[in-house]
């Protein structure tokens, strides 16, 4: 395989987890970060000493600006995109609707959405054969709190994913006929540190009796999903969303 991804939010949790594995089966790997490079450095390393090619690149996906000098950087580095996962994405603190300010509500709709537009507008560019692409496959990572609301906890996070999930399936049916897919996964009660941001660092533990599958998942069955997307077995596969979540 000659063909490179991207993913963005890939310090940690799921997309730290999908370029592990998206490495091991011959990509080569953008990892983007935010803050924390020494994260992003250390995916990177272990792909490395695995035989695999990858390098980190830091960038607020939600600015316009750095998103074209990321996927400028990529090109440059690792070659052009053919496959782009929008993980990025942040939770805050459990809060009901009524004590949520608009600096929260545009701190989550710039991370979790806007995030996603641009990701999606740069890689479409390279990839669509309208524009002398050679194709590709584009996975969003949802939340199943876009189907559940998440009342009193999350109702501003489970927004952001539904926002994400119209644009999944709009995206798919603007782009099918120019070489593109575009899917979504919808994850919960994975075991990733996501849930220390929103106040709450065992909340897996704390409901998993209430999953049919008594168990919370693992960052590394939501990549099987993701990579499988993106794979040529899925390919009359656009517009549509797996969710990992145990059976809840």
């Amino acid at each position: 395989m000659n063909k490179t991804i991207l993913i963005t939010g890939a310090s940690r949790g799921i997309g730290a987890a999908t370029a592990i594995q998206a490495a091991a089966l011959g990509y080569q790997v953008g990892v983007n970060y935010l803050k924390n490079e020494e994260a992003a450095n250390q995916v990177v390393d272990y792909i490395v000493r695995n035989g695999g090619k990858a390098k980190a690149f830091g960038a607020n996906v939600s600015s316009e600006r750095e998103v074209d000098e990321l996927f400028k950087a990529i090109d440059s580095t690792l070659g052009t995109v053919s496959a782009l996962v929008n993980n990025a994405g942040i939770l805050e603190t459990q809060m009901p609707v009524v004590d949520i300010d608009v600096e929260r509500l545009c701190r989550i709709f710039n991370s979790n959405v806007i995030s996603c537009f641009l990701c999606s507008k740069e890689a479409v560019k390279r990839m669509s054969t309208k524009r002398g692409g050679s194709g590709g496959a584009i996975v969003n990572v949802s939340s199943i709190a876009a189907r559940t609301g998440a009342p009193g906890e999350y109702v501003d996070y489970a927004s952001s994913k539904a926002a994400v999930d119209a644009l999944t399936l709009g995206l798919a049916k603007e782009v099918a006929d120019e070489g593109i897919r575009v899917n979504g996964v919808r994850p919960a009660f994975i075991y990733t540190d996501i849930h220390t941001s929103g106040g709450e660092p065992g909340r897996v533990d704390r409901i998993k009796d209430s999953i049919p599958m008594k168990r919370g998942g693992r960052p590394e069955e939501v990549a099987k999903a993701i990579l499988w997307l993106l794979s040529d077995e899925a390919s009359y596969t656009t517009g549509a969303f797996l969710d990992i979540t145990g059976g809840r």
